[in-house]
């Protein structure tokens, strides 16, 4: 059974090498538990979706909110699925802070990353066109 989450955080350390130590740790680890996703950061904001089996998505959610690297850890969206959407990264990443800012004002009220004050749904949404656009960088 293949399932999909969806969570924003708040980063603890927001520098560029606390990122690029929680994206090296992702990809060793998710690939042998079979999980894929996305991690889009801006603002000291984490919006990740989490693809893999049920049991090992509850796992890693449950990791994560215990993780002292996050604070503020909400479930913004959960589903079953029938297939991978991000299949293609074992840890893709966006930098926000590059994107055109009206790729953000078309799903929010301004032009940030708040998946706090929009829907699961809407950050989706967000995350499917950031695929469309090709903003996703990262190892595959």
């Amino acid at each position: 059974m293949l399932v999909r989450l969806l969570y924003a955080s708040r980063a603890v350390d927001t520098s560029p090498a606390a990122i690029d130590a929680i994206l090296a740790q992702s990809r060793a680890h998710n690939m042998p538990s079979g999980i894929t996703g996305i991690l889009c950061y801006g603002s000291g904001i984490f919006l990740q979706a989490i693809e893999g089996g049920r049991m090992a998505i509850s796992q890693l959610y449950g990791h994560i909110q215990r993780d002292a690297r996050h604070k503020d850890v909400v479930l913004l969206h959960y589903e079953e699925i029938f297939e991978r959407r991000f299949g293609g990264w074992t840890m893709g990443q966006v930098n926000l802070s590059r994107l055109n800012a009206s790729t953000l004002l078309k799903y929010s009220d301004k032009p940030e990353l708040d998946p706090y004050a929009v829907s699961g749904k809407v950050s989706l949404a967000l995350l499917e066109e950031l695929i469309a656009t090709a903003a996703i960088v990262g190892r595959h």
